[in-house]
Formats: C-alpha cells, structure tokens, sequence
C-alpha cells in the first residue's frame, strides 16, 4: 500500500517499489561515489556531449545513482533510481567484466537472461566470452542489446580492494555513433572509470 514493494503478477515474486526508490534516491545524494564521481562525469559529459550514467550493483540489477544529458533534443528514457539487467547493458556488463571467474560465473547462472533485442546475449556461455572480451579491452559495449537504436559504453569502478562497485557509461542513439567516436567513447569512458578513486 505505500509503494514500498510491488509483487509480480507472475509468481507473486516481490521486487522494490517505486516509493522505496523515491527514499533511497535522497540517500544517494550523500553516496561517496556520487560525490566524488560528480566532477568526472561532467568532465566525460562535455567531452562527448552524450548521456552519461553512473550505476551500482542491486539485487542482480544495476540501479542509476546519477545521469548527466548533453544537449541533444533526442536523450535515452532513462532516470536516476532506474533498474536495468545486468547482462544487456553497458554497465551491467562492466560491473560483471570486473569479478573474478568464479564469482562471475555465479553471479551468470543466478540470471535470467531474457531477451531484450536480437542481439542480447541469452545463454551463460555466450555472455562469459562476452565479458571476457569486455574485461581483457577494458570497457563493455552495449550494442543495441537492451534498447533498438541506441549504443553504450561503459566501464567499471574498482575500490581499493580490486572489487567492483559500479559503473560509468556513455550512451548514444545509433545514428551518433560511428567508429571514430566509438574510439574516442571507449577511451575516455575507461580513463573516467579510473580516475575514479573509492577508499584510496
């Protein structure tokens, strides 16, 4: 009744409310990593006049704690408090590409590989080598996998430990995206991530 919680038609599974998220929104307004990425995001924002994102791992979800636009009339539909699949987004991708094997191979078979577009990867071993290309490049990139017409890129957040904790990306509708401004993504998303420094 207050929107804490909303269970699922199908299952009756319970996932969070969008009041729960209204909450845990004002919170993230004094997380360490929003504070301290802020400046780098706006850096990587007017650099590539592009979306840019910053995500945490949830419940085998990414959750959006910050998004800085550019200043295209055309903008992905994505807010902060937003959950998106681990497997079929940039970010997802990127937090996944920075466990170690054995967790990660956990964490693949925990999810439920649904099919967003034909070009989502739907099966666990289909998705590793994916995340084993995305770790040994340095960033992950979303190729129309979780949206039609729209490309991301991102990169994960390391802490002092080695461990990831969360992501950045850039993203961008097809028609923004060539080869060279994929080279230019790639890098600047990688170095942003990086710069990045949690517990240091």
């Amino acid at each position: 009744a207050e929107g804490l919680v909303v269970q699922s038609a199908e299952g009756g599974t319970f996932r969070l409310g969008p009041r729960l998220l209204q909450l845990a929104a004002k919170t993230w307004d004094d997380s360490d990593l929003r504070t301290i990425a802020r400046d780098f995001l706006l850096s990587l924002r007017d650099a590539t006049d592009e979306a840019v994102h910053l995500a945490v791992p949830s419940n085998n979800r990414m959750v959006y704690i910050d998004k800085l636009v550019g200043s295209s009339t055309v903008q992905m539909k994505t807010s902060i408090g937003g959950q998106v699949e681990l497997h079929s987004t940039s970010v997802g991708k990127a937090w996944l590409s920075g466990l170690p094997d054995q967790r990660l191979l956990e964490v693949i078979q925990s999810l439920d590989l649904r099919r967003h577009t034909p070009k989502t990867f739907t099966t666990p071993q289909t998705l590793f080598e994916e995340l084993k290309r995305t770790r040994s490049q340095g960033f992950a990139f979303d190729d129309e996998e979780n949206e039609p017409d729209i490309r991301c890129l991102g990169s994960p957040i390391f802490n002092r430990m080695g461990e990831p904790i969360g992501a950045v990306s850039v993203s961008m509708p097809v028609y923004r995206h060539d080869e060279q401004r994929h080279k230019l993504c790639a890098t600047l998303v990688s170095q942003t991530a990086k710069r990045i420094k949690i517990g240091r």
